[in-house]
């Protein structure tokens, strides 16, 4: 078995979601970690997981970052961090998410950008992961209209991942 660790140095998880119906706010998580684990060096059936630090939160506003690390939104305090577990197949990453305490199945699109060495004669691998998810089945039930009817926040989730793993 081999094991690959997250380059967070290398890596970005992010997020976007409509504001009022009409432009994305984007934002990212600054602290996170993960482990892949393959048979070889060949990614096929490998086994993903990975933990964001909610309170790493980053959509470049302070006062936004807050809003989302409240009970209202992601209840930082009570529930630290977001969570994956799940196999990649086919450029196909199918898993478990967890998000306050609520576990649902997503599927997230892969493509593997690339493997080489790197500078201190280490082996790494680079993915572009990209899906989305609604906000409401894991429990971040905000919901709030502006006077033209429009939610302040999309329901729709778009999930992206930049990931550079170096084999441990």
């Amino acid at each position: 078995m081999t094991q690959w660790n997250i380059d967070p140095g290398h890596s970005q998880i992010g997020f976007k979601v409509k504001h009022l119906g009409i432009a994305n706010v984007s934002g990212y998580f600054r602290k996170f970690s993960g482990t892949v684990l393959t048979d070889n060096d060949q990614f096929d059936n490998a086994t993903v997981s990975f933990t964001l630090e909610v309170a790493s939160i980053d959509t470049n506003n302070t006062e936004r970052d807050g809003h989302l690390s409240s009970p209202v939104f992601f209840d930082a305090a009570q529930f630290p961090t977001i969570s994956f577990n799940g196999v990649l197949n086919n450029e196909t990453l199918k898993g478990e998410l967890t998000i306050l305490n609520n576990t649902r199945p997503v599927s997230l699109q892969v493509e593997h950008t690339g493997s080489g060495v790197g500078r201190f004669n280490d082996h790494r691998a680079g993915f572009e992961i990209s899906g989305k998810i609604n906000r409401k089945d894991f429990g971040l039930s905000f919901h709030l209209l502006n006077e033209a009817g429009n939610l302040i926040v999309g329901d729709e989730v778009k999930l992206s991942g930049e990931i550079e793993l170096i084999r441990v």
